[in-house]
């Protein structure tokens, strides 16, 4: 871990990393491609110190209210957060403000921020993002190793439901010949339909690969699963875009569940809620892109 001096902190479209790198070890990781320019081991993780009071001049300064996002590119609820606490601090201020909020993360870790998610959904609205990749255990702890596994997250999700914290499960990635089967699927849609999620994200049902990534990926294939390597190099080649075989059944098996159980699936209809700001002690409601 090591410390930088930022000089921004949000992003053209309101997003914020606090952290870059992660230690959550997932070995499909898009983060740890060459194209984002790197200039530190993936596990050196780099810290914004300075993250709280960037922050704090830009919301200070806004002419309108907005949505801010966390989570996108490097976990909000690193290892590191638990001794650094920037993540706390940010919401803290979002939370001061009187923005809203959208947070994405696999960590458990969140829930020690619950009182600030309820008061800043109390005020504007708090969207919590879970990524479940796998229903099984076992293969959570292979492919997700340092971070806890889906049973965690979902617990995570039904504490959420109670305190009326809308939630959205990023059903993603799904990797060809390892989680891409109708079993794993619908156990995650058990537990999306017992929290009762706001939505489903599951895109083109498969894993995207860059140069970095791919690397990475391939040697944890020759770890964990002996000879797969070899297969996706025959199926796919060097292509970004790694669909499932399987891809048409599942997507429809989702698009089916969701539709019965009042779940949203759309991916432009999701993304259109966690950018929609509302103000709930004045009644209104503000687009992300429009005033911010």
């Amino acid at each position: 871990m090591h410390e930088k001096i930022a000089k921004s902190i949000l992003s053209a479209r309101n997003g914020m990393n606090i952290y870059r790198g992660c230690t959550h070890g997932c070995i499909y990781c898009d983060a740890r491609s060459t194209c984002y320019q790197m200039e530190h081991e993936f596990e050196d993780i780099e810290v914004k110190i300075n993250a709280p009071e960037l922050l704090e001049k830009i919301l200070k300064g806004k002419r309108k209210k907005c949505m801010i996002g966390t989570g996108a590119m490097s976990d909000p609820y690193l290892h590191a957060e638990e001794k650094l606490g920037l993540t706390r601090k940010c919401l803290e201020l979002i939370d001061y403000y009187g923005y809203g909020l959208s947070i994405l993360t696999k960590s458990d870790r969140i829930l020690r921020d619950l009182d600030l998610l309820k008061s800043i959904h109390r005020k504007s609205k708090c969207v919590v993002q879970m990524t479940m990749t796998t229903y099984h255990e076992e293969l959570c702890k292979v492919i997700e190793p340092h971070v806890c596994t889906t049973k965690r997250r979902a617990e995570v999700l039904n504490i959420m439901r109670e305190e009326g914290i809308p939630t959205i499960c990023w059903m993603t990635p799904i990797l060809p010949y390892i989680n891409d089967t109708e079993e794993n699927i619908r156990g995650i849609l058990d537990y999306c339909i017992e929290a009762r999620v706001y939505g489903i994200l599951f895109f083109d049902i498969g894993v995207t690969l860059r140069d970095g990534d791919r690397q990475y990926f391939y040697r944890k294939l020759d770890e964990f699963f002996p000879g797969l390597k070899e297969t996706y190099i025959r199926q796919f080649g060097s292509a970004y875009e790694v669909p499932s075989p399987n891809r048409n059944y599942l997507k429809e098996l989702v698009r089916q569940e969701c539709k019965k159980q009042g779940i949203v699936c759309d991916t432009n209809r999701l993304f259109e809620y966690m950018h929609l700001y509302e103000d709930k002690q004045a009644g209104e409601q503000l687009s992300l892109f429009d005033f911010c």
